[in-house]
């Protein structure tokens, strides 16, 4: 194997400030820790100008394999233990490429961006905020000439500045497709189907829309600032952006060892630190929230159980409490171990979309998401990510995450809906997990003003 180009830079937290430094290449994108602000983050990776692209429509056939003939485009090359990207694919698959392998009909209803996206990136910005250091890594392909212009753009980063934002501002308020009325019947509509015994859960969710102009990137950082996630992401695609905030792996695997993490369990922030810490063990203790994680557990063992060699999987972390700027999760941790002959993208066609916004059994969840819902979920429920040619690969599900073309933005939440959950109880629920992050953009100021770094 050919060895990488590893060139060290100054450590610093101030990353979107080596994002502005290659903000005019073609496509850049920030896979985002969400560090200093996130919990359980490490690594930062900004890449741009990829040698390749791969665009998914919503009736692609086999997206995954499509996804594993680009990654082939790169050869192998032997990573440093510490280096979790050393070239690969960074993109993004939306829910709906997920209906095929679900023995489900494409939806191509119209969304704001296609059905997937991903670039082949020679060379990344890794940030590894454990070690506390900064790396530019050179896949072999990369020619001297490119190595030369990328260090000399991270040469001049001036990393104690703020980074310079343009005007950005909403022209309206988020509007709602359902207002509670609406949505509690169709939470009532999808209690009935558990009644009927067609499914024992199900993910229902709703989208929030509102037109706008200016700088997403400083929309991006506002958000990131007072709900980053440790899967967070900003890209910035050929059809448009995407902003996601993401507390929530999909798949990650480092070799032949691969984990997801479900989050299934919510529970609002309350200002009182005492009152907080209660609300904190009312949900570690709940019967609902802990059966509702369990199920999705369950379709998780079976899902990556599909591939992995018989004997290796294991739920080494069950109900664990996280606790983010507005909510509190119950996140379990299933893994395993995957044979020689399969690979990163199969795993993902063998999984996706994630059991944790579909539901159980999830064929069946999923067409009533498709019957219920008033439009196609495109990235949100999909997954972001990268899969690198060193071997490792990390993926979100990409909730608390928005869309938008040049004229709209868009964001969706909701939850899981289980046989003993209250419709009342649920709409709360998808307004607490959204609030804060339509908050954030309704009340910002149309101007930035100074940013500490």
């Amino acid at each position: 194997m050919n060895s990488l180009k590893i060139v060290s830079l100054p450590y610093s937290v101030n990353t979107a400030m080596a994002f502005q430094a290659i903000a005019d290449m073609p496509v850049p994108v920030w896979l985002d820790s969400g560090q200093p602000q996130a919990p359980g983050g490490r690594f930062d990776i900004l890449a741009a100008d990829p040698l390749q692209t791969l665009s998914l429509a919503w009736d692609t056939l086999d997206p995954f394999t499509q996804l594993d003939d680009l990654l082939c485009e790169l050869s192998p090359v032997e990573g440093d233990a510490q280096l979790p990207f050393c070239g690969g694919a960074i993109g993004y698959a939306g829910y709906e490429l997920g209906m095929r392998d679900n023995f489900l009909p494409a939806d191509s209803r119209p969304t704001e961006l296609g059905g997937g996206f991903f670039g082949l990136y020679g060379w990344a910005l890794v940030v590894d905020h454990k070690l506390r250091a900064s790396h530019l890594v050179f896949h072999p392909v990369c020619t001297q000439l490119q190595i030369r212009e990328v260090i000399a753009r991270f040469s001049t980063v001036s990393w104690q500045q703020a980074p310079k934002l343009r005007p950005f501002r909403l022209l309206s308020a988020f509007s709602a497709e359902l207002d509670q009325s609406a949505y509690e019947e169709k939470v009532h509509q999808i209690l009935d189907y558990i009644l009927a015994g067609d499914i024992y859960q199900a993910n229902f969710t709703q989208r929030f829309t509102a037109p706008y102009e200016g700088d997403l990137f400083r929309a991006y950082l506002a958000l990131r600032e007072r709900v980053a996630g440790p899967f967070s992401a900003y890209m910035e695609l050929p059809q448009g952006y995407l902003l996601s905030l993401s507390p929530e792996r999909f798949i990650g695997a480092a070799g032949a060892g691969v984990q997801t993490q479900p989050i299934k369990g919510t529970a609002p922030r309350h200002p009182d630190p005492a009152r907080d810490r209660e609300v904190a063990t009312a949900l570690s203790r709940s019967r609902k929230d802990r059966a509702e994680n369990l199920m999705i557990v369950d379709l998780l063992r079976n899902d990556i159980g599909k591939l992995c060699r018989p004997g290796t999987v294991r739920v080494p972390q069950l109900f664990e409490l996280a606790s983010f700027a507005n909510v509190h999760h119950l996140v379990s941790t299933v893994t395993g171990e995957l044979p020689t002959h399969c690979n990163f993208p199969d795993l993902m066609a063998a999984c996706f979309p994630g059991g944790s916004v579909t539901g159980a059994p999830k064929r069946r969840a999923m067409e009533i998401i498709r019957q219920l819902e008033l439009s196609p979920r495109g990235a949100y429920c999909g997954t972001l990510g990268y899969i690198s040619s060193c071997g490792r690969a990390d993926t979100n599900i990409a909730i608390r995450t928005f869309s938008a073309d040049d004229k709209q933005l868009t964001c969706a939440a909701g939850g899981g809906i289980v046989a003993d959950s209250d419709p009342t109880a649920e709409y709360r629920e998808c307004l607490h997990k959204v609030r804060m992050l339509l908050d954030t953009l309704e009340q910002l100021p149309s101007s930035p003003g100074a940013q500490e770094p």
